[in-house]
Order: C-alpha cells, then sequence, then structure tokens
C-alpha cells in the first residue's frame, strides 16, 4: 500500500512538471512569434528620464538632466508629449513644454523616434525597446548619456 501512494506521489509530479514544461514552452512560442507594429503603443505613458548632456553649448561637459512628463502615442506612429525638465540644476521651462515627433517600431519590438521640444535646438533620436507586452517601454538619446522608462498609464 504505502509503495502504490509513493507511485501516485511520483505520478502527480511527473504530470505536474510536464503540465510545466508544456506551459513554459507555449509562453515561450507566444514570445518568439510576437510581432510588434506602430499600433503596440498606443494611448498615454508617464515616463522618467535622466542621465547627462555631454558637450551640450553653453552647459558644462557633463551637465545632469532629469525630466518627467507624459508621452501620447496614437498607434500610428505620431506622438506628442508634455515634460517637465531640470537640466544642470535649472528647471528648463517652468509651465513645461510640449513636444510632437514620430515614432516607428520593427517587428521585433525595438525602435526608433524623432522629437521636435522647445528643450533642445535640435530633434532628439532616440532607439527604444517595447517589454511587457506593450506596457512598458525603455529608451535611450542617441546624442547624449539619457536613458528613460516609460509605463503605460491603465
Amino acid at each position: 500500500m504505502r509503495r502504490q501512494s509513493v507511485s501516485r506521489v511520483s505520478l502527480a509530479v511527473v504530470a505536474v512538471c510536464g503540465l510545466l514544461a508544456a506551459d513554459s514552452s507555449a509562453w515561450a512560442d507566444e514570445q518568439d512569434t510576437r510581432v510588434c507594429t506602430a499600433g503596440t503603443l498606443q494611448g498615454n505613458y508617464g515616463y522618467a528620464a535622466e542621465g547627462v548632456l555631454i558637450d551640450t553649448p553653453g552647459l558644462p561637459a557633463e551637465a545632469p538632466f532629469r525630466s518627467l512628463g507624459v508621452i501620447h502615442f496614437d498607434g500610428r506612429g505620431n506622438l506628442t508629449w508634455i515634460e517637465h525638465t531640470v537640466v544642470n540644476g535649472t528647471l528648463v521651462l517652468p509651465d513645461g513644454a510640449e513636444a510632437v515627433g514620430t515614432y516607428s517600431v520593427n517587428p521585433n519590438c525595438t525602435g526608433t523616434t524623432v522629437v521636435n521640444t522647445p528643450n533642445s535646438p535640435v530633434p532628439l533620436n532616440q532607439h527604444f525597446v517595447i517589454v511587457k507586452r506593450g506596457t512598458e517601454v525603455h529608451t535611450v538619446l542617441d546624442s547624449s548619456a539619457i536613458a528613460s522608462v516609460l509605463i503605460k498609464v491603465q
């Protein structure tokens, strides 16, 4: 009788492990075949960005940068944002700055933005990766050491 109990427990453990393995491989297959589009980014995303502006005219060689705001992606490749930015300890625009731009998304969930903001004399070019099924985006600014994390507003 004891041998049967051990066998049943062993079978149960094997069955559970098999289900977990099957479930994880199905999840991996789902992730491997996932394709992102401009529509993957749609709606409002709150963000926080920080880093260092490098060799920016009128600033020290390395100036600390902090910004937060909300970015709206329209799902078709256009974006707008409102930002509150501090550079080298100074608030840039007291009432915040509104920016407009475009974005493109690659099937592998990477992409780029080009944004025009009154806080910069040149367009900002960023690269990004979409994670967590489109609810989070990680970016890096091409021209300086500034990174940000965007989280979808639910």
